[in-house]
């Protein structure tokens, strides 16, 4: 293990106008716990305990930016009534000493038609493999629409006292699927060339970043490829990266996986499709993974730092920081991203496990999560609130 690499991530690091105080992120991971939409108490708590537990910084996850953007009903949206629960929640967080992020999207053709009531919107006409319905494709005054939906969002979320927000810009979601090749079939200044494919994406980081650049970190996450032929691929990515950049994004976290294709490409390990079954309330939904979910549902073998081959030729191509996510699960984990010229780590089922992972890494307590990559955590999203289902597991 490189010692000097393990003990840097517990030094101070910068993202624009940030300053945390160490290397370890919590990632955005889908927490459930957001009741038709509201952040509930549970949300709060369940950032409290992992800034407790050592991060420099914590990530609500996957807060659509409109009421349209959304998947699940339990998913949080922006607006102005919910600012004062997310106070709450950052205060928590910042008398913890960390700090608090919060990720934007817009789930795109992937909404759920029934949550959402009306028709996805998304880049072209494609069918929805989730709400079971064919997507919209987006005119100039919805995409202007759904840009200033992200500044809006923003501003809330610096009024809600978030320390950075992140651009979800991955995992098959609306600006992911303008990037993507497989989804984005428009023949106008949207499609076609990468530069174009990203134009959107580069849109809404250039207007966040006016509207609270220099106040709050504008990040975007960022697929390294969707893990599939046909997708985005690592070169169209090293270019949006770059894009990216030139748009003033102030750090890429980056990641992998289409959810309508690949949807554990992001995660790798098991497949727990029993689970998913039971949790599904659609009868539709749920007699289709049923019949197809081993086919729709591919698994992919885990190794640790899984994303980070890929990800170094994002790192050789900006000089922006990168948070490098994707089975970090040991300090020999850590100490790799560190030593490729990684600014920061990110981990999620190693924190959901444990809230106190990274307290306990950085002190040499540990070397590696007990998490046995099981993915059951995925299915109690829609059972209450993600948790660890290992027995003692103390995020259980």
């Amino acid at each position: 293990m490189n010692t000097e690499a393990i003990a840097s991530a517990a030094t101070p690091g910068t993202i624009g106008p940030l300053r945390l105080r160490n290397r370890i992120l919590k990632t955005a991971t889908f927490e459930g716990m957001c009741p038709r939409g509201t952040p509930s108490d549970a949300l709060t708590e369940h950032h409290r305990r992992v800034a407790q537990g050592g991060v420099g910084m914590t990530t609500v996850a996957y807060c659509a930016v409109q009421r349209e953007g959304r998947t699940y009903d339990h998913q949080m949206w922006m607006r102005p009534e919910i600012v004062p629960a997310l106070r709450r929640l950052t205060d928590a967080v910042r008398a913890e000493g960390a700090a608090t992020m919060v990720q934007l999207g817009h789930s795109g053709f992937f909404a759920d038609s029934k949550v959402i009531d009306g028709r996805p919107l998304g880049p072209s006409v494609v069918f929805n493999t989730y709400g079971l319905s064919f997507a919209r494709a987006m005119s100039e005054a919805d995409i202007e629409r759904t840009t200033e939906a992200f500044v809006d969002a923003a501003r809330m979320a610096e009024e809600a006292g978030f320390a950075a927000v992140e651009i979800h810009v991955g995992h098959g979601y609306l600006l992911s699927q303008f990037l993507s090749p497989f989804t984005n079939r428009r023949r106008d200044r949207w499609g076609g060339s990468v530069e174009n494919r990203a134009r959107f994406a580069c849109q809404v980081v250039r207007r966040v970043k006016d509207a609270v650049g220099g106040r709050v970190a504008v990040l975007a996450k960022l697929n390294v490829s969707d893990g599939f032929r046909g997708g985005l691929t690592l070169e169209d990515a090293v270019e949006v990266a770059r894009l990216l950049e030139a748009a003033g994004v102030d750090g890429l976290v980056m990641s992998g996986g289409f959810v309508a294709k690949t949807p554990l490409y992001m995660l790798r390990g098991d497949v727990p499709l029993r689970e998913m079954i039971a949790v599904q309330e659609s009868p539709i939904r749920k007699m289709g993974l049923y019949l197809f979910g081993r086919l729709f549902v591919q698994r992919y073998p885990f190794t640790e730092d899984f994303f980070l081959d890929e990800a170094r030729r994002i790192r050789a191509a900006v000089g922006v920081p990168l948070v490098l996510l994707g089975g970090v699960h040991s300090r020999d984990g850590v100490a790799r991203a560190m030593a490729a010229g990684f600014e920061f780590v990110g981990m999620g089922r190693a924190l959901i496990h444990d809230p106190d992972f990274a307290t306990k890494l950085l002190r040499g307590e540990v070397e590696r999560t007990p998490c046995t990559v099981c993915n059951q955590c995925i299915a109690e999203m829609d059972r209450g609130g993600v948790r660890c289902v290992l027995p003692g597991a103390p995020g259980g």
